[in-house]
């Protein structure tokens, strides 16, 4: 199927699509299988939080690092657990090692929410320092007159969430919101995205899926959904194209127009 994108300067030819810039929108993913992503009419977008929506300013790394410490207060080995890795593949290492030395699951799952009470308070002070991404706001007003579906999946905790969305006005633009509190895994896992789908009675192929990292790429192509990167947050552009988008914006401001281009194809 060829998609021709008409707003903007030149081609860039992608495999059997061609599509044309809007803005910096473009399609980035030349060596994947075009039979894995059939174009059709777009019925929701699905954005993540941080550094999609909002900017990225998340201390991970001490985050990380606070939670790696008190993983090993409780008796994990230092040799289990890598400061490079998210605090939920850490806990999920930490798990198979109570489990392992049979540690009752209750008191894993102690653990697991002192865990997720640490990542909170971090979560909680960049909420409240946080800033809306240039452009955030008119993409979702123009995608609510575009009378599309719009959802919300994001690895942060319901407080800061909900903190987040009143304090910048925009709760009433998401049909759903989904945080880590929704699921029993979080991305690079599909439970987010497809408790989402399920809630907005969508089909994964109808949906734009837009994030700034790699496991937002990821989730979107094992649901055969739209991967659009935003390379503002945490991945580069070359790894969000390496790990699966079909489209790199680097304005939210872009994102209305492509999908206006896409339900023409």
């Amino acid at each position: 199927m060829s998609l021709s994108l008409s707003c903007s300067k030149e081609f860039y030819f992608s495999g059997d699509i061609t599509v044309k810039y809007i803005s910096t929108c473009r399609s980035v993913n030349p060596n994947s299988s075009k039979t894995e992503l059939t174009f059709v009419p777009v019925e929701a977008v699905i954005f993540d939080l941080d550094g999609t929506l909002t900017n990225f300013n998340l201390d991970f790394k001490t985050l990380r690092a606070e939670v790696r410490s008190y993983l090993m207060r409780t008796g994990v080995p230092a040799s289990v657990l890598n400061v490079s890795e998210s605090i939920f593949e850490m806990l999920k290492k930490a798990e198979i090692f109570f489990k392992n030395n049979g540690k009752s699951g209750n008191g894993f799952g102690e653990v697991r929410n002192q865990s997720l009470a640490i990542a909170e308070r971090f979560e909680m002070e960049a909420a409240a320092t946080t800033s809306l991404m240039p452009g955030a706001y008119e993409a979702l007003q123009e995608f609510r007159r575009m009378k599309l579906e719009i959802a919300l999946c994001t690895t942060s905790g319901e407080k800061a969430t909900n903190y987040i969305l009143q304090q910048f006005k925009i709760a009433q633009f998401f049909g759903v919101v989904v945080t880590r509190n929704n699921v029993g895994n979080v991305k690079p896992q599909t439970d987010e995205f497809e408790f989402a789908l399920k809630e907005l009675n969508v089909s994964p192929e109808a949906a734009l899926i837009v994030g700034d990292s790699v496991v937002d790429m990821q989730s979107a192509k094992e649901l055969k959904a739209v991967a659009v990167g935003l390379p503002t947050g945490v991945s580069t552009m070359e790894q969000l194209k390496r790990n699966g988008a079909n489209y790199v914006v680097t304005s939210l401001i872009d994102l209305p127009a492509l999908v206006k281009e896409i339900n023409k194809a």
